[in-house]
């Protein structure tokens, strides 16, 4: 008898210690940040209009980067510098079908106790399968789909075709991960990347009929009359025909109404966000990997150095360390995501950085870089700049390098690379991109 008692006591003690332990995450809850990066695809920097929610949500009650830059102007290339803190030449990827075998912020993340996911694109050299510093993993092989509707996903490692379309299925998916993430004691980290507004630019069929008498777009720059004074392989194309023209607007509005379904997608998970009381303790970034053209100097297409092509939106929401919403001028680029995440976390940095964490610049410090360097490996050629957030200089490689202030020429019709006036600042522009351009990784010569 003596001994079932003591059993019985062993067995009540046992239970009192499971349960004190399942209840060690409620009193113990890691207080890092969490983190929300939303990464859209080929969106402009003057496109926001068109997502009132998201705008009201990050942009309105954070801080705008009205000088929101990306180093090289191509997806796989952009989303490994926002991945690794690094420029293209010391990350290795210099194109599309580039594999990335640096170190990634989220690798680093993951081993310092972040529950982490990714739902939606992630490279397009990769095959779409899970990868190991994942918690959480949705998304498709390479970097396009062939349909916004129905799509084969990989989730959490296994392939199946999904009825939908996939910005709601992606959304879905987010809040399932923040169900996930926020009910547990490690905080999270969520890399939401959905392929909108991205061709196909497939609009959601609810929103088909919408912007039917948007207004077209032409800008002085549209199909300019005179650029001779651009490269070669630019100067050499002809008028864009009529037949383009009518192409370039309907790209323009599908890939409009892919992000119309999109802000209402983000209001959701922001919302479920809110609801899980997790919002203020959320740094929320949304960036695009780069924009396209409109037929501006007569193209269509990305991976240039000009405005179009580099800049982008770029806002933070955190009300720790930006309480009071206000737009930051100041020349901030995706190379600066991995080091606000590194030292936000508290995370070990690598000794190789090329971008700067934003917590000195969101913190009101006075010293701050006054140039990125940016750079490509499109079919034309490369290329590599210098932005001041005024001037920029560019050196393409066999062809004449170009020169623009954009303070006075806003839409870069006029390159002024011989212009006595600014001879000066060119030069120190040169320096500057010889420095910069000079590997701090040995990689194989591309």
């Amino acid at each position: 008898m003596q001994y079932l008692k003591r059993i019985f006591f062993c067995f009540v003690l046992l239970s009192f210690l499971l349960q004190a332990c399942q209840a060690i995450p409620r009193y113990f809850k890691d207080e890092r940040p969490n983190f929300l990066i939303i990464v859209t695809d080929d969106q402009r920097y003057d496109t926001m209009q068109y997502m009132p929610n998201t705008q009201e949500l990050i942009f309105d009650q954070g801080v705008t980067f009205s000088s929101g830059y990306v180093t090289t102007p191509y997806c796989c290339s952009s989303r490994a510098s926002i991945l690794t803190g690094l420029y293209s030449h010391n990350h290795g990827v210099y194109v599309n079908e580039d594999k990335l075998d640096y170190k990634t912020v989220v690798e680093d993340m993951h081993k310092n106790g972040y529950y982490t996911g990714l739902v939606g694109k992630y490279l397009n050299s990769w095959d779409g399968s899970m990868r190991p510093e994942y918690d959480f993993w949705v998304s498709f092989w390479g970097g396009t789909v062939p349909s916004y509707y129905d799509p084969d996903l990989n989730i959490n490692g296994t392939w199946s075709k999904h009825t939908g379309y996939i910005t709601y299925l992606f959304k879905d998916q987010a809040i399932q991960f923040l169900d996930k993430a926020t009910s547990q004691r490690k905080p999270f980290l969520l890399l939401f990347t959905p392929n909108a507004p991205h061709a196909p630019y497939t609009p959601a069929k609810e929103d088909s009929a919408l912007y039917q008498d948007l207004p077209p777009f032409r800008p002085a720059s549209f199909n300019e009359e005179d650029i001779s004074d651009k490269p070669e392989s630019i100067s050499n194309k002809p008028f864009l025909t009529e037949e383009e023209i009518v192409s370039l607007d309907k790209t323009r509005r599908r890939q409009i109404l892919t992000l119309t379904a999109l802000d209402r997608s983000i209001k959701e998970v922001m919302d479920k966000l809110e609801a899980t009381g997790e919002l203020d303790n959320t740094v929320v970034i949304f960036i695009s990997d780069n924009g396209k053209h409109w037929g501006e100097h007569r193209l269509d297409q990305k991976n240039t150095a000009y405005e179009e092509s580099v800049k982008v939106p770029f806002a933070i929401r955190y009300p720790p360390l930006v309480p009071t919403p206000y737009t930051e001028d100041r020349l901030v680029a995706n190379i600066d995501i991995a080091p606000t995440l590194y030292e936000l976390s508290d995370t070990k940095m690598p000794k190789i950085m090329d971008g700067l964490s934003l917590v000195s610049l969101l913190s009101g410090t006075d010293v701050w870089r006054t140039s990125v360097l940016m750079e490509a490996w499109p079919d034309r050629g490369h290329w590599t700049s210098v932005h001041t957030g005024q001037y920029v200089y560019i050196e393409n490689d066999g062809y004449i390098s170009e020169f623009y202030d954009l303070k006075v020429d806003p839409l870069e019709m006029e390159n002024k690379i011989n212009a006595d006036e600014y001879q000066s600042i060119i030069q120190e522009l040169q320096a500057t991109l010889q420095k910069e351009i000079v590997p701090k990784i040995d990689l194989p010569a591309k």
